[in-house]
Order: C-alpha cells, then structure tokens, then sequence
C-alpha cells in the first residue's frame, strides 16, 4: 500500500518568494521536530510562515489517521509558489512616481510518515 501524503496550502503570504526559499530548502526531508527547531532558531519572516503551515499539516496528519504522532512525521516536500504581486505608488523626487512590487507567495507543506516505522 502506498503511504499517504497530507498536505498543506497557505496562500497569499506577503513575502518575497526568494528570500522564503532559502528557509524551505534546509528543513525539507528532515523529521517534523527537527524540523521545527530549525525554524523556531531561525529569524527570518519566511521561517515564522513556514512553521505555521508545516503545523497545519501535521494537525491535518493526525487529525485524520488517529494512530500517527508527532515523532513519526517527516517532511516530504516544502514548495514556494510566487502569488499575485501588489502595485503600489512610490513617491520619488521632483514629482515623479515608481511602482513598487509588493510580491506575494504560496506555501505548500507535505509531510508523510517515516519509513521505518
């Protein structure tokens, strides 16, 4: 039997796609709590939004199969998608004007259980 995947979405984040992705690729295939303690001693703005949605995932995991734990879930994938991008006015000098780009971005967290157990 093929092992299940839970995922989760969380969409619409402001926050730059590239400076999100570091932070995903260095806790992707490691095990949940590892994984989060990479993320709670890691000060930027994506690894606060990744932690979240990696809970919600694992909240969805053990909602669902009421025999898994915590200890037994290892995160399979972390994918930053690039949203929509915000146009806003900027106000530059001697009356001009520049668009500045807020960009936004999708997480997606999948996390499954560990091989050996």
């Amino acid at each position: 039997m093929a092992e299940r995947e839970y995922k989760s979405v969380t969409k619409f984040l402001i926050a730059s796609p590239t400076k999100v992705r570091p932070v995903a690729k260095i806790v992707k295939h490691k095990s949940y709590t590892e994984a989060m303690a990479i993320l709670e001693n890691t000060p930027n703005k994506g690894a606060r939004l990744i932690s979240k949605t990696m809970k919600s995932a694992v909240s969805n995991a053990l909602s669902i199969d009421k025999t898994l734990d915590e200890d037994m879930m290892v995160v399979k994938d972390v994918m930053i998608d690039e949203g929509p991008r915000l146009r806003r006015l900027w106000c530059r000098a001697r009356g001009r004007a520049d668009i500045q780009l807020k960009r936004m971005c999708h997480i997606t967290v999948i996390v499954n259980k560990k091989d050996g157990e």
